[in-house]
This record gives C-alpha cells, structure tokens and sequence, in this order.
C-alpha cells in the first residue's frame, strides 16, 4: 500500500499517549504516525519520519471539568500550575529488511516552558528545558496473517533524556523541576502491542492498534505509571494526490510512584479525535498534519491539558 499523506492542523488537544505517566498529565501528543502499523508500508526498506508538535497545556483540570484556579486563594496548600507550553520534534527512523519483521527508532526532542505557583508561594516561578528525551526502539513481527495485515510490537524506552533540570526563576528557582516534567524519566520501560489494518471498500481503509507501555524500574525516587494507548483510524484514498483521516486516540495511564512522584496529580483517562489530511509532495515524499481536540478527560487532583494540539510533519520513504 502506498502511503499517501499530507494534514493541516489547527485545534485539538493532546493525550496521552505517547508515553508514561506525567504529573502535567501528558507531556506528549498521542497521535499515531506509526505507519507500518496503519498499513501503509508492507514491503521491506528504510524510512523516515520528522513530526512537530504544538500545545499549550493551560486549562487547570480536576476530575472531568475545569477547575476554576482565578478563584482559588494565593498562597494555596496545593499547586497551582499555571501553563506548559510544548515544542516536541519526533525524529524516526523505520526499516525492514522483509515485509515480515521490522524495527523503529524514534527519538524526541522538547521545547517546555513551564510556570506555576508552587504550594504556600505568592508568586510564579518558571523554568524552560530543552534536551532530548528518552529513545523508544520497537520492533514488529508481521506475519501473524497471511497478507501482513496483523502485527505484534515488541521494545524498550531507553532512559536517555534528561532529569537534572531546575526552576529558573521565582521562589523556586534552583529548586528541581517536578519529575514529571523532565524530558527523561530515567526508567526502562517495556513496549507491548499488536495491530490490524484493512479495506472497508476499494477508498476506503481502516487501521487500530494498542500499545502498552509499563516502566521495568524506578529512578532516583521515581517511577511514572504505566500506560496504555489505543488508536484507530480510516482514510480516504479515491484521490490520488490528497488522503483525508480521522483518527480516535485513546490513552490510559495510572499514578506515578516514589518519593519524588507526584503521585496525587497524576494519572489520567483521555481521548482525543483527529482528522488530517495528508498530500504526496513526490514520490518517496509526503507531507501530513492533524488537529488533535479532547472529547473526554478525566485526571486524577490537578492537572494542566490542551485545548489543542497541532502536528505536521514529513516522511521519507526508500
């Protein structure tokens, strides 16, 4: 199948996927651009993927509603989180030697900004860490059905992002930044799914998968809650030059643990809806975008989320 993707975003917001457990609640965006798994690549060859994300974590959440923080009194025995803005660029690297087994590297990359007023302070403290984040390898074994349309995914997050960052300024300053909002967690975490794509009609395809992430480990007092992510899609291929899709993104992720955790602001239920469209710049070229908006969350005492998340990117393909 040949993948033929481009998708302007605009609105949406982010979940969790892909990734642990965060006290932010998701410091990831959860949209699926594995595209082995949606289908789109059957044969063996290299491939690679450069994706952007953008969204500002501003809308202070309990349970399932708003909590109204301009109501709230300074000082407060809770935090305060104020905003979290995200400039993550997902970097990967795809190849199989045959259509059969397969392996994927990605490698993040984070822009955060981050301010909040922290429990018994009067004023805003903020910070900003750029690092790269922790390397997820997975591999993939597609022959479980005769025509490759059913995969298991199989790997490991590497811890080698950085954890060290400090306020930089406000009544925290030098004072660590939450654990959560590190680039690394400094854990080694399992990856476990599986995966299904198909035809609905001769334009129409659909895909779904599921992948768990559970932490092997803890760090330095820490260990973010495993996770799970479930993702399904269809497309529209009758033109062969622009491919509308719509995805369902789903993540669920428990409370992180340890003496540094933050464990009562952490841990979240969230979906997300994402429609794109994607266009073949070239032949081996294509470009993609979606908009990412919440239809449910639900987070554990007090989290930031997006209103919306953006995502375009490039893929390149031998």
């Amino acid at each position: 199948m040949k993948f033929r993707f481009f998708a302007l975003a605009a609105l949406g917001a982010s979940m969790v996927s892909p990734s642990s457990s965060w006290a932010c609640s998701s410091c990831g965006c959860i949209l699926d651009s594995d595209w082995a798994s949606q289908g789109y690549s059957v044969d063996g060859g290299l491939r690679f993927d450069a994706r952007f994300d953008y969204f500002n974590q501003n809308q202070l959440r309990t349970g399932t509603g708003k909590f109204d923080r301009a109501g709230a009194p300074i000082p407060n025995d809770r935090e305060l989180q104020q905003s979290t803005i995200n400039r993550n660029l997902m970097l990967g690297f795809d190849y199989s030697a045959n259509p059969i087994w397969g392996v994927n590297v990605q490698l993040p990359a984070f822009d955060r900004p981050h301010t909040t007023i922290a429990p018994d302070d009067d004023a805003v403290s903020s910070s900003r860490s750029r690092s790269v984040g922790d390397i997820r390898v997975l591999g993939r074994y597609q022959g479980v059905a005769s025509d490759g349309s059913v995969g298991v995914q199989f790997g490991l997050k590497l811890p080698t992002g950085r954890r060290n960052y400090n306020f930089s300024n406000g009544p925290q300053t030098d004072n660590p930044l939450d654990r959560g909002l590190q680039p690394g967690t400094g854990t080694t975490d399992a990856l476990l799914g599986a995966y299904h794509f198909g035809a609905l009609s001769d334009d129409l395809s659909y895909f779904a998968n599921v992948l768990a992430q559970i932490p092997l480990n803890a760090r330095d007092g820490f260990k973010p809650g495993a996770g799970v992510n479930v993702n399904m899609g269809i497309r529209y291929r009758a033109n062969g030059f622009i491919t509308p899709q719509l995805q369902i993104n789903a993540r669920a992720e428990r409370r992180e643990s340890g003496a540094n955790a933050d464990i009562d602001n952490s841990g979240a239920t969230l979906v997300n809806i994402s429609p794109g469209v994607g266009i073949q710049l070239t032949k081996a070229v294509q470009a993609y975008g979606y908009l990412q908006v919440p239809i449910y969350q639900r987070v554990n005492g007090l989290q930031l989320e997006p209103r919306y998340t953006v995502s375009v990117g490039l893929r390149w393909m031998m």
